[in-house]
């Protein structure tokens, strides 16, 4: 029998891990559950728009059917006040993303992604910087855990910080350690240093891209909550992961 040595299966499973997506391509943008790890409780279809070592941008399309978290009613999260928001039962739900698309970016070990957001006819709105757990990679996307505080950036590069009452409301609920909540706040520390540099990808002119016209909305697969070792990669355009 021919064995695999130690060397051979980590060389094998760096380039795997060196394998890069192709423009057009589709995947899953997944986010666990903040109260259980072990669960999705987000999960976007998304098509690569570039992917180097140094940064993956991805398109989400007008229309495109997700995964989102809802009360076990079936309540939208947002409708629920914030003082149960995060105690109540919840369940996921299928949704339909609606709106302009919003274009992901995302350096490689950066405890956010940035994402653009445009008003209809193209009119850019604002960046909005999701602090998040770096990416974990794998062959059909990306997983993640949002980290409840964000930062809006608008085009004349001022910034504030969004969504700090469900960051207080997360710790308070036993969602967010102490240690935790200050390393999400030196996170945002550090986005702010990149956003007063005006650094990468504010300074990429993102803002001026536009979706290939040729690409498909990307499939919801059925089993889109599956572990990554598991899931099969959604594919080219228009290939449904089963």
């Amino acid at each position: 029998m021919v064995g695999t040595t130690e060397g051979e299966a980590a060389r094998a499973g760096a380039r795997g891990r060196a394998a890069r997506w192709a423009p057009g391509e589709q995947i899953l943008w997944r986010y666990r559950d903040n109260a259980d790890p072990r669960r999705f409780h987000i999960a976007r279809p998304v098509t690569v728009v570039q992917d180097t070592e140094d940064l993956l941008a991805v398109w989400m399309a007008p229309g495109t059917a997700v995964i989102k978290p809802v009360l076990a009613d079936g309540t939208p999260v947002h409708r629920e006040p914030l003082g149960t928001r995060y105690t109540k039962e919840r369940r996921t739900s299928r949704d339909q993303w609606f709106g302009t698309g919003v274009l992901k970016l995302a350096h490689p070990g950066d405890p956010w992604s940035v994402w653009l957001f445009w008003e209809r006819g193209w009119h850019f709105k604002n960046w909005y910087v999701n602090l998040e757990e770096p990416r974990h990679r794998w062959s059909g996307g990306v997983d993640s855990q949002d980290h409840f505080l964000d930062i809006c950036v608008y085009p004349d590069r001022h910034w504030e910080w969004r969504d700090e009452d469900e960051f207080a409301q997360a710790q308070r609920d036993g969602l967010v350690s102490a240690a935790q909540a200050a390393e999400v706040r030196s996170a945002g520390r550090a986005a702010i240093a990149r956003i007063g540099a005006w650094g990468s990808p504010f300074a990429d002119g993102w803002e001026n891209w536009r979706p290939d016209p040729g690409w498909e909305v990307p499939p919801l697969p059925r089993n889109w909550d599956r572990p990554a070792d598991r899931l099969r990669t959604c594919g080219r355009k228009g290939t449904r992961g089963e």
